[in-house]
């Protein structure tokens, strides 16, 4: 296409802490630096509607009908209110193209709409919401007979899975952060997935802003303190390290949520700062060792990205997206569980000079990951719907 096609652009989330947040203020950011035309809808703590450059911003109110998702999030079940709202912005704009990040309360409400009107829609995948029903429900039964419980996580999983595949089947194409996911959606929905990875700010995140000065090992840790998470794992690290006889180390867990008081009660040398922003999460970043990210249940992993950003090399594991981003023996390693974290970990704390190898080969894996190569290809995608696919 000559002109760059106009988008609307739906998002579950946009001011939260989170990567796919991140990802979709990044989007915004990138269509206002090179004039594509962007409406980009959103919940947010008002309704507002105002125009920045060549964005058009759609705000929206969630109602105290919001079921809680996360600690800064929920599904609005009132969401549908908008309908007329959002019907009278899109006459306005006028999209060739409708992308919906996720299938969450807007994005559902987004995809009706859209099909209504025979607006071509491409869907993202960004989280794995099915593996959260199942770590959810297995928290919730956790006084039951581990067994039972076992069963009853692995058919919350699977039933979830299978609803949240088939909305993939009204799409003209899907987006995920790596060819594990594009091949899961492409083979469930009969439709073309492309790979959409992330950027980095390599700016804000930079080895030169390290602080501390004191020779002890950081194991660092950022994100939600979540059961999916599957944070309880570095206590069990900490305690196959201190076995080991390791003694000069410390974590820093950074976050919060539902497993922080748990961790604090179970773990010795650990310093827990909270949700940390900016400058401070910056520095935390910079002032860790080796990033430890347990989760198995992350499409991509930002966090990971972040601390590669910052000089940090990361073990990871073999679930999800963060494999991909990593590697192998050179920005970090892969470990299967407690022991093989505490392995790895071991082997950057005897081997220092590998560590400071380590690190910049992190920091400069991080510098080739730009905002704009992925969204690049984001708007090849658009051009992929919009000429060559049968929607």
């Amino acid at each position: 296409m000559s002109e760059p096609p106009r988008v609307a652009f739906v998002s579950d989330i946009f001011y939260e802490v989170n990567g796919a947040a991140l990802t979709s203020r990044e989007f915004v950011e990138y269509g206002k630096r090179n004039g594509c035309p962007v409406l980009t809808l959103h919940p947010h703590t008002e309704t507002r509607l105002f125009d920045d450059g060549s964005a058009r911003y759609v705000e929206l109110q969630r109602s105290l009908a919001t079921v809680p998702v996360e600690t800064d999030f929920g599904f609005d079940t009132l969401m549908w209110r908008y309908k007329g709202l959002i019907e009278k912005e899109l006459d306005r704009f006028q999209p060739d193209i409708m992308h919906v990040v996720s299938p969450g309360d807007l994005g559902l409400l987004s995809i009706v709409i859209a099909r209504r009107r025979k607006l071509p829609i491409i869907l993202g995948y960004h989280t794995n919401l099915h593996e959260f029903a199942r770590h959810r429900l297995e928290k919730a039964l956790s006084f039951l007979p581990q067994r039972f419980v076992e069963s009853a996580g692995k058919a919350a999983e699977d039933h979830s899975l299978s609803l949240l595949l088939q909305l993939y089947k009204l799409a003209c194409a899907s987006l995920a952060p790596n060819r594990e996911y594009t091949e899961l959606l492409e083979k469930a929905s009969g439709k073309r997935s492309f790979v959409m990875t992330r950027g980095v700010d390599t700016i804000q995140f930079d080895p030169a802003k390290r602080t501390r000065t004191d020779d002890t090992f950081v194991i660092g840790f950022v994100g939600r303190l979540q059961p999916e998470k599957n944070v309880r794992t570095l206590a069990e690290v900490e305690k196959i390290l201190l076995a080991e006889g390791e003694s000069n180390f410390r974590f820093s867990i950074v976050g919060s949520g539902g497993e922080q008081t748990w961790l604090a009660e179970n773990m010795q040398n650990l310093e827990l700062p909270g949700v940390l922003r900016g400058e401070a999460l910056a520095e935390a970043y910079a002032n860790m060792d080796v990033f430890a990210f347990t989760s198995t249940t992350d499409t991509f992993g930002n966090v990971v990205q972040e601390a590669l950003a910052s000089g940090v090399p990361a073990v990871v594991t073999p679930g999800g997206g963060p494999k991909f981003i990593i590697r192998e023996n050179e920005t970090g390693f892969i470990a299967q569980d407690a022991a093989g974290f505490a392995q790895h970990i071991r082997t950057l704390m005897a081997d220092r000079a590998r560590l400071a190898a380590m690190k910049r080969a992190a920091r400069a894996q991080a510098l080739e990951a730009t905002w704009d190569k992925v969204f690049e290809s984001v708007y090849q995608a658009y051009d992929y719907c919009l000429r060559d696919a049968a929607c």
